[in-house]
Parts: C-alpha cells; structure tokens; sequence
C-alpha cells in the first residue's frame, strides 16, 4: 500500500525512469537498487516489505497456500506472461478451494510461472 504524495511520487518517477533504462533488470530489482543507494532515506520514506507468506507473488510462491492474501504477477516481463500465469493461479485457486471442501489440501501445489520464465528470454 502507498499513500500517494510528493515523496511517493518522487519515488515512482525515479523508479519508472531507471526502470526504462536498466536492461535486464525486473522491476523489483530497480527498486531494490534505489534502496540500496540511499533514495528512500534520502525521500525519509518509511518502508516494510510485505511476508511472502501472505503475499504469494512469482518471484517467490507463498509457502502456506491457506494464508495467501493475494498473488501478484511481479517476476513477469509483458502483460500476455502476466495474464497467463495469473489465469493458471486462478485455475490453481479453484483447484485449491475444491481439495479443501473435502479436506485434502496438503495435495496442493502451485503451476510453475512458465510464461514469466519465458518471458525473460525474449
């Protein structure tokens, strides 16, 4: 969650403009580098990273699928890889509500983000 303000966007101006010109890098690692650098203290950002846990998203799958909040499409290049593989979350979410009507969820396992995988090679 961001608040929307001058520091705020100070911030996604920064990441936007480093973003489009860091080849090969992911969203999240930009960000993660104008971290590194000082840009949030230097904007006296207070920041807290969301627990993976609650928070499933593909760079990491949330190791507790009865406690996913949500699932983002970060670890994706381009909408269709997004698109695809959160359609198979979906899918997997369905999956997953089924099993557990008959109490059987330790079966459960998340699809692999193949189009996000893939689309890091083009």
């Amino acid at each position: 969650m961001i608040r929307s303000n001058n520091k705020t966007r100070a911030l996604f101006d920064a990441w936007y403009a480093n973003k489009d010109n860091s080849t090969g890098l992911k969203e999240q690692d930009v960000l993660e580098n104008l971290m590194h650098q000082g840009f949030f203290r230097e904007l006296d950002l207070k920041v807290k990273f969301l627990d993976t846990l609650y928070f499933s998203g593909f760079c990491q799958d949330s190791r507790n699928v009865t406690l996913v909040a949500t699932v983002h499409a970060n670890c994706c290049r381009g909408m269709a890889a997004k698109l695809a593989d959160l359609t198979m979350v979906a899918r997997n979410w369905k999956t997953y509500k089924r099993l557990a009507s008959v109490n059987t969820t330790s079966a459960f396992r998340w699809s692999l983000h193949r189009a996000c995988w893939r689309s890091w090679r083009n």
